[in-house]
């Protein structure tokens, strides 16, 4: 049996989607793309993914049965270097949480508010 990634699919809630989408394309430097759900009453736009890849795949989501929460599971996005991303936050309206700091023999990480009030984060191998 092949092993894989036990995590395949995550979801990011927002209130205001265009601003959201904004923030997220500028920082990580990225397109959104609408993502039409079936008989989802909701607003999908899933971030660069490849279906059947390694790693997770995931969306920014607008629902009314679900609200952005900076008290809840952090994603954290991978990142060539977590620099990058930490320049582009503050002009795009979040807030640094934690400066690039090491992770142990890991890497190094980061956190951010985004503009719904979502606490992420961001990788790096360096």
């Amino acid at each position: 049996m092949t092993l894989r990634n036990p995590a395949s699919w995550f979801e990011i809630y927002v209130n205001d989607m265009e601003r959201a989408r904004k923030f997220y394309e500028t920082v990580m430097g990225v397109e959104t793309t609408k993502m039409e759900a079936g008989d989802f009453d909701g607003e999908m736009y899933t971030l660069p993914m490849v279906m059947g890849g390694e790693g997770a795949g995931g969306a920014l989501v607008k629902w009314a049965h679900q609200q952005p929460s900076s008290s809840g599971t952090i994603v954290y996005f991978d990142s060539k270097d977590c620099e990058i991303e930490l320049a582009r936050v503050e002009g795009a309206g979040g807030k640094i949480l934690q400066t690039k700091s090491q992770a142990g023999e890991f890497g190094f990480s980061c956190l951010i508010q985004d503009t719904e009030g979502n606490t992420v984060g961001f990788f790096s191998e360096k």
